[in-house]
């Protein structure tokens, strides 16, 4: 079943829900308003592009002190520090 994205119109949240493409939208879990309004957002990506996005946030990660080469090494750029 997808996975809907909504802001209320009354207390400006925003909140997922899943269900049919069919069901009206749901009302509010914070306020109990109406949530009319369906936000666009992409489609979750599963399998090798999900590993993919893994290692992308990994690579942001600082790299442990522990990891780190002597100075001149060609391997990375530890020692650009």
């Amino acid at each position: 079943m997808p996975t809907y994205d909504y802001m209320c119109q009354s207390c400006l949240r925003y909140f997922e829900v899943c269900h049919a493409i069919e069901d009206a939208g749901p009302k509010c879990p914070f306020c109990g308003g109406l949530s009319e309004r369906r936000i666009l957002s992409p489609p979750a990506v599963h399998g090798c592009m999900a590993q993919g996005r893994e290692l992308a946030i990994h690579s942001l990660e600082p790299e442990p002190l522990n990891n780190r080469h002597a100075g001149g090494c060609t391997c990375c750029r530890c020692h650009n520090d």
